[in-house]
């Protein structure tokens, strides 16, 4: 087997930030909204559920 060097953390609890981590997902989020017509389909999918609630 490999010999594989301990993990390094850069916080005391080995965790991220919350925030850290949303704006290291946003520009792939923003990517993938723009590739696949993402924003379409939020919007759809919005509208049918707020049909079947009545609304």
């Amino acid at each position: 087997m490999a010999y594989t060097a301990p993990r390094s953390t850069t916080s005391p609890s080995g965790r991220r930030h919350p925030l850290v981590a949303t704006v290291m997902v946003l520009p792939l989020a923003a990517l993938l909204v723009v590739v696949f017509g993402g924003w379409e389909a939020v919007v759809t999918q919005a509208s049918s559920v707020g049909v079947m609630l009545g609304r």
